[in-house]
């Protein structure tokens, strides 16, 4: 694509990316009250807050589906166009699934430069294509903050459903990818980000989980979630509370964005970090040492993000997914239920 003038699309909402979403505490008082499923092929639901929906079509073969749309984090719209793409295409993956047809979301101005649209929607198709998945439609409406995504279509074995409820005790939890594309988005949002912090999060941000989803499928692992808007910690506690186990965690192993906590520190705080603690927190217990810092990058909402694994062992799934060129790190264990549901150690 040739260059494009400079646009601001982050001066034009409220909140960009992830951050944008509804609390998780909203979702969590509404989805209760749904009535309960009664279609025994719906493999995975609502139920357990899982990153995407599995409806079972054949002995051996079942959909995997879900939908992620938001406003923008950057500037440039062809990379924001490619960040909502890697950020729909993320949830199919997480399930174990391959992602086969995506159907666009747009809400743009009725005024709004064509121009801009055009890029977001080269950027979103690049991402697509490189994920080896098809666009084959979508929907628009009018809206004076511009939201953009995609729902995703991809096919799954019902055997080899990665859902949150599958976590095991002794297991170890692996990420990959680095904390602190929330904050980082809002720094930039208010043009105090410096260049190597946009850089670093724009390229995490841009990054497909594809390689990592394949690098899993030939190793056997529990579970898998990634971690997107609710943040580390309320991701880990719904794996941990659909599969009945608590976690620990260690602070000085969670790989973080250069600059994050420079950005927490100087008080770039999205509202989605703020909702996620106020919702989370009760679950958490810290043990000596943890500084405010780190607390708040536990909860800052991730925008296409890495993903959160728990396997019975890490070496060769460390060392499987670092030869692939994927960032991966162990941080973590399972153990069994108990109170405080995830602790913080450092």
């Amino acid at each position: 694509m040739p260059e494009s003038k400079a646009f601001r699309l982050t001066e034009t909402v409220k909140a960009g990316g992830c951050a944008s979403k509804l609390s998780p505490a909203v979702l969590d008082k509404v989805l209760r009250k749904l009535a309960k499923q009664q279609d025994r092929n719906v493999l995975v639901g609502f139920d357990h807050a899982d990153d995407a929906g599995v409806y079972q079509i054949a002995p051996d073969l079942a959909l995997v589906q879900t939908v992620d749309f938001f406003t923008p984090m950057v500037d440039d719209p062809y990379t924001f166009g490619q960040i909502a793409a890697a950020n729909a295409l993320s949830d199919v993956y997480a399930m174990g699934g391959r992602p086969i047809t995506a159907l666009a979301h747009v809400c743009f101005p009725a005024n709004g430069e064509l121009e801009i649209l055009e890029r977001v929607l080269a950027g979103g198709l690049s991402k697509m294509m490189e994920a080896g998945c098809a666009v084959i439609g979508g929907h628009s409406v009018r809206d004076e903050e511009m939201k953009f995504g995609y729902s995703v279509t991809g096919l799954i074995d019902p055997s080899r459903v990665l859902a949150n409820a599958g976590a095991r005790v002794g297991d170890r939890l692996v990420f990959t990818k680095a904390l602190g594309t929330g904050v980082i988005c809002t720094a930039i949002k208010k043009g105090q980000a410096k260049q190597s912090w946009m850089e670093a999060a724009i390229a995490s941000m841009t990054t497909l989980n594809k390689r990592a989803a394949e690098v899993i499928a030939g190793i056997p692992v529990h579970t898998m979630t990634d971690v997107t808007g609710f943040g580390l910690v309320a991701h880990a506690r719904e794996m941990a509370l659909a599969s009945r186990v608590s976690m620990r965690i260690f602070a000085s192993r969670i790989p973080l964005l250069d600059g994050a906590l420079d950005c927490i520190r100087a008080g770039h705080i999205p509202g989605g970090l703020v909702s996620n603690r106020e919702f989370a927190e009760c679950v958490v217990g810290y043990g000596n040492g943890i500084g405010d810092e780190v607390k708040a990058i536990l909860f800052d909402p991730q925008t296409a993000g890495g993903l959160l694994i728990s396997a019975g062992g890490s070496a060769d799934l460390v060392d499987a997914l670092n030869t692939a060129g994927v960032p991966a790190v162990e941080i973590g264990e399972v153990v069994a239920e108990s109170k405080p549901l995830i602790s913080v150690l450092p």
